[in-house]
């Protein structure tokens, strides 16, 4: 029950967000890594069938392996860093860090990664930001709002 580490005085015990940024935006990258090596070799292998096992389809596969876990660990460390840079400045601008902050960094990076589609390309990232994060926002808080709902019950 002891603490593990020494923590200057007056400080949180927890992470704030902006040290999470780091952590979920490599993390993101690492993800996005892997489905697209995944993805990859699942398009390189369908690509290359009608080949037999030799070097140029090993290069082909391999090239294919490559450049989607690059496009995918952009694509998601990208969505990462905008998640997350709103987050930290919505978190200073309110002074406060709750769920609202999750849920509204969710909605602008979704607007703002959609934003090149027009106004209709904005409303549909904002909407898929939206449900992300409250989807997340809700299984984050699950067992508080059982709680909550099984002692109103009583």
């Amino acid at each position: 029950d002891t603490d593990e580490f020494i923590l200057p005085t007056g400080a949180n015990k927890t992470r704030g967000r902006f040290e999470l940024a780091f952590f979920t935006i490599g993390g993101c990258c690492m993800t996005g890594a892997a489905f697209g090596a995944m993805n990859g070799l699942r398009l390189g292998l369908k690509e290359t069938q009608n080949m037999a096992w030799s070097k140029p389809r090993n290069v082909q596969i391999l090239n294919m392996v490559t450049r989607q876990g690059a496009l995918w660990a952009n694509t998601l460390g990208s969505l990462a860093l905008l998640y997350s840079a709103f987050g930290v400045i919505i978190e200073k601008t309110r002074g406060a860090e709750d769920d609202l902050n999750t849920v509204a960094a969710g909605t602008m990076t979704g607007m703002l990664y959609k934003c090149t589609g027009g106004l209709r390309g904005v409303a549909r990232g904002g909407l898929a930001g939206l449900t992300l994060t409250s989807l997340y926002a809700l299984y984050n808080n699950w067992e508080h709002m059982k709680g909550s709902l099984l002692q109103q019950s009583l």
